[in-house]
């Protein structure tokens, strides 16, 4: 691992690192002197790759498919008694943008199980190796927002980040006696595969903003709905 437990220095660990925002969120934390442990589905990128050789022992990569139970089991047993100082969940994917009545059944299971199931199942699995004083963060949108959504438009995606959403405000329930802060955060409009190249907002300016988000908050508790700005996102 990048770092044990009685060292000084913080340490994250980055679901879905491989490009866009997880691979510039894991850059940012290296930068402001976090070790990472970085996990990518399939081969390492070689973006990653060159991230990990410029930062030396401070970054470690992992192999997860988050919506494979048992790979997430087996992340939970290799990381061992890590104590982690941030639990970041960046997962998501899309459909095409049409009305739910015409999204097949399976586009839309896979879609509610990548976008909501599965980055509540790394929480459940993970989240104790977050210090008492830690954060678990997951990526959420402002387009999971009920009060935003006057538009309508990408509906099944919508649903899963609104499902993703409430399955956090249901989990920050159950645990209302812990001390550690829960974030979901937007990440802007975000020139990306999922955004279009039409996005206002570039990766490395929302990655920027979401880490000092993630920075700024450390230590609040509870559980926060932000923008990478900073703003409160209407549930």
């Amino acid at each position: 691992m990048a770092v044990d437990s009685g060292s000084a220095r913080r340490t994250a660990l980055v679901v879905g690192a491989s490009r866009n925002l997880g691979l510039a969120i894991s850059g940012q934390l290296l930068r402001r002197g976090w070790d990472v442990v970085a996990t990518v589905r399939g081969h390492e990128p070689e973006d990653l790759r060159r991230i990990a050789q410029e930062s030396g022992s401070a970054l470690t990569v992992e192999r997860l498919d988050i919506t494979e139970q048992e790979q997430i089991a087996g992340l939970r047993e290799r990381l061992g008694g890590l104590s982690l100082d941030l639990l970041f969940v960046n997962a998501g994917i899309t459909d095409e943008d049409r009305p739910v009545g015409e999204v097949s059944t399976e586009v839309f299971t896979e879609v509610m199980v990548t976008n909501a199931l599965s980055p509540m199942r790394v929480v459940e699995a993970l989240g104790d190796l977050v210090a008492p004083s830690g954060t678990i963060a997951v990526m959420s949108s402002r387009q999971g927002s009920v009060s935003f959504n006057t538009r309508g438009g990408h509906e099944v995606y919508r649903a899963s980040k609104a499902a993703l959403n409430q399955l956090m405000r249901s989990y920050a329930a159950r645990h209302h006696d812990d001390k550690r802060t829960l974030l979901l955060t937007h990440p802007g409009w975000v020139k990306t595969e999922l955004g279009g190249p039409g996005a206002p907002v570039e990766v490395e300016e929302s990655a920027h903003g979401v880490v000092d988000v993630v920075e700024r908050h450390a230590g609040d508790g509870g559980l926060q709905f932000l923008d990478y700005r900073d703003q409160v996102v209407p549930w």
